[in-house]
């Protein structure tokens, strides 16, 4: 391991899942207390529509992957593995879900959503891709900490996290180093829509099962 100049904290792995579990649900805690508030740029892009703008922001985020004709994910580094989680539930739930980069992946067009995750709002591609989608009618939804950033003002819908940036390195928001509380939020955010829109969609776990991966 490197050499460091501070003095080495003894902490067991116990202790360490514990401090992580309590970061969880502090974030978790003030995302319930402002889910009725809707973010500064909920309605700041010419993508929002009237018949979502009351709702809280997360179900604004639900309603318009629901009424996507295809939805697109990307992010980068952690944040882009944590939303790929998101587009597997989402694809079981019957979504036409891409995952940008991949061959596969078609262009981005009207009646589609862009699904983002990026701590800072600013990480450069995951911008110009947002640009590419505003630009060709498709709405965005972001996941970001920072509601002032240039993606938050390219999204139909932000879902603002109150976590550390990944740069922040002063422990005042998190313990754990660089972006990992944003990134393990993006998870249970991803996961939390998705269970809303399965229970919404009347479809049980035996009728998700058969979309699962059968080439193992």
């Amino acid at each position: 391991m490197p050499s460091c100049t501070d003095t080495p904290v003894t902490l067991t792995v116990t202790e360490s899942l514990a401090a992580i579990a309590a970061e969880n649900a502090g974030i978790v805690r003030q995302l319930l207390t402002t889910a009725t508030t809707n973010s500064a740029n909920t309605t700041n892009s010419a993508n929002s529509t009237d018949d979502t703008a009351d709702l809280p922001t997360l179900d604004q985020a639900a309603a318009a992957l629901r009424g996507a004709r295809r939805v697109f994910v990307l992010g980068a580094g952690r944040s882009g593995l944590a939303l790929r989680m998101t587009a597997m539930r989402l694809m079981h739930l019957g979504l036409d879900v891409h995952v940008v980069g991949e061959v596969t992946t078609p262009a981005i067009a009207a009646g589609d959503v862009l699904l983002v995750a990026s701590g800072s709002g600013a990480t450069a591609a995951v911008v110009r891709a947002a640009e590419t989608a505003a630009a060709s009618g498709a709405r965005v939804i972001a996941i970001t900490t920072a509601p002032d950033s240039p993606l938050a003002a390219l999204a139909a819908v932000t879902v603002v996290v109150p976590a550390a940036q990944k740069q922040d390195h002063d422990e005042l928001r998190s313990l754990q180093y660089s972006g990992a509380l944003f990134e393990q939020t993006v998870v249970v955010l991803g996961d939390a829509i998705f269970h809303s829109l399965w229970k919404a969609s009347g479809a049980t776990a035996d009728d998700l099962w058969p979309r699962h991966a059968n080439l193992e």
